[in-house]
């Protein structure tokens, strides 16, 4: 794909929360030209003032759109992905990649044979206090990782940003499992490598998700789940790495403490935050052939599903 010199030109497929972040994000940069969108219901495009499709294969197929940002519920992934891919354009998803495992494979494997960018949107992937952690690991300051605990608290879930999208307290595609350990899930295997679900267990009844536990590995690395949902507590959200020489807390998705065996202290982040516009322009660096390590790929999207999926086995 050559898009050298000009915008990359942009379709999006979902405009919900995270589809209509990505077109104000897109068009906060000269690196993107939103051409068309598309949702199942056709309001959703009035307010953003851009050109509507009749249906996701006008955008799929479409001649003058380079690459497509998918927002729609995981479910629903696969086949425009697919169908994108073998239309030779780039695609950005949102996670999780998918929710049966074969879908992912699938979209794996036409992205391969296609050689598309294919990038998967994980809000923790390029945020200042992820990268600070990563270079305190390669610099030897964390000495032996000893062990991960990630804590979850929702007072109530569905989430209020998310109450009008009815999926997302569903068992089928749902669950804080699927929408935000995932995001965990992701960081600990970009920074320890691939995780094996050892022991894991969640609570679902008919309602949806209440209790999630359980026990990952990252190597010979523990990583220890807690999560909780309808509980009466503040929304909260904790990743801890645990080193022989100093300790790293990333509490409430932006602010990192650590501790040297004292108390926990804040760590004072430099540079730029890790938005929706920047993980755009990493991937406009990837159709342009470029590897971002701060852009996740398809392949972890499909290591972070095969673990979020054994809580639901």
């Amino acid at each position: 794909m050559e898009t050298s010199g000009q915008p990359i030109r942009l379709g999006v497929v979902g405009l919900g929360v995270m589809g209509t972040a990505m077109v104000a994000a897109a068009r906060s940069t000269d690196e993107f030209e939103v051409v068309r969108v598309f949702d199942v219901n056709p309001e959703a495009a009035g307010r953003l003032g851009v050109p509507f499709a009749a249906d996701v294969r006008e955008i799929v197929e479409a001649g003058d759109i380079d690459a497509v940002y998918f927002a729609t519920p995981p479910k629903f992934h696969a086949e425009p992905v697919i169908a994108a891919i073998r239309a030779g354009k780039a695609v950005f998803c949102e996670k999780p990649l998918a929710i049966s495992l074969d879908d992912g494979r699938r979209m794996i494997e036409a992205a391969g044979e296609r050689g598309v960018a294919a990038a998967v949107n994980f809000a923790l992937s390029n945020r200042d206090a992820v990268l600070e952690v990563e270079r305190a690991l390669a610099d030897g300051e964390v000495g032996e990782v000893r062990g991960v605990d990630v804590r979850l608290h929702f007072p109530r879930w569905p989430r209020d940003f998310q109450s009008t999208a009815t999926w997302v307290a569903g068992k089928e595609q749902g669950g804080f499992v699927r929408e935000v350990l995932s995001h965990f899930v992701y960081v600990t295997d970009r920074l320890l490598g691939p995780l094996e679900a050892v022991d894991v267990s969640l609570d679902a009844p008919e309602d949806g998700e209440v209790a999630a536990r359980g026990l990952l590995r990252a190597g010979e690395v523990p990583v220890h789940v807690s999560g909780f949902a309808g509980i009466a507590a503040p929304e909260l959200y904790e990743w801890i790495l645990w080193g022989t020489r100093r300790s790293y807390l990333l509490r409430n998705w932006a602010q990192l403490f650590e501790s040297d065996g004292g108390e926990w202290t804040p760590v004072k982040l430099s540079g730029p935050r890790g938005s929706e516009a920047e993980r755009l322009s990493l991937f406009a660096e990837a159709i342009r052939g470029k590897h971002p390590r701060a852009l996740a790929d398809f392949a972890s999207g499909l290591r972070v599903q095969e673990v979020i999926e054994a809580f639901h086995r």
